[in-house]
C-alpha cells in the first residue's frame, strides 16, 4: 500500500497505539505521551519534577523501555534512547529539543521558550544544547544507561551530520 491510503493506515495505527498506552496506574493521556529513559536518573528526576504540570495539560509519562512505546516511535534500538519524545493524540511525534519546544507551547510559564524558538537561529542553539545535555546525561545521573557513553556520543555526532 502506498500514497494517501498508506499514510492514513500508518496514522490510524499510530493513533491506535497512542490510545492503547496506559501508565502504571492504567491511566490514558488525553493529549499524548512524553517518552523518557526510565533507566536514566537525570531523565527520571525531570519526569518526576514536571509530572503534575504535564498531567494537568493532558500528557502522560511513558518509559522508552515499554515495548508499546518502541513500536509507536518505530526507531531502531540504537536511536530510541538518544532523546525524549512526545507522541500526541493527533499522531505527531516530536523528539529532543523539538519536543521541549512543543511542550513549552502548552505551558503558560514556558511559553516564552516556545516563542523564542521561532526566532531564526534559536532552534539550532536549542538543538545543540539538547544534544550536549543528552550526550552527557550519564555523567549527571551517575549510572550507565542502556547505551554506553561512547555509542551515544557517536550516534549524536552522526545525527548532526559529522563524519568520523
Amino acid at each position: 500500500m502506498n500514497g494517501a491510503a498508506g499514510d492514513r493506515l500508518f496514522l490510524w495505527t499510530m493513533i491506535s497505539l497512542i490510545s492503547e498506552i496506559t501508565d502504571s496506574n492504567g491511566r490514558r493521556a488525553s493529549r499524548g505521551w512524553i517518552c523518557f529513559d526510565r533507566d536514566c536518573n537525570f531523565c527520571t528526576s525531570l519526569a518526576r519534577r514536571f509530572r503534575r504540570t504535564l498531567e494537568k495539560r493532558g500528557f502522560g509519562l511513558a518509559a522508552l523501555q515499554d515495548s508499546r512505546v518502541a513500536a509507536l516511535l518505530a526507531l531502531p534500538p540504537n536511536r530510541l534512547f538518544l532523546e525524549m519524545h512526545v507522541a500526541t493524540t493527533e499522531g505527531l511525534i516530536f523528539g529532543g529539543s523539538d519536543a521541549i519546544v512543543y511542550l513549552a507551547g502548552k505551558i503558560w510559564w514556558a511559553y516564552p521558550l516556545f516563542v523564542a524558538a521561532k526566532v531564526p537561529g534559536f532552534s539550532r542553539i536549542l538543538r545543540t544544547g539538547y544534544r550536549w545535555v543528552a550526550g552527557h546525561r550519564q555523567c549527571v545521573s551517575g549510572n550507565s544507561s542502556i547505551l554506553d557513553r561512547n555509542r551515544v556520543k557517536g550516534s549524536l555526532d552522526h545525527a548532526k551530520g559529522d563524519s568520523k
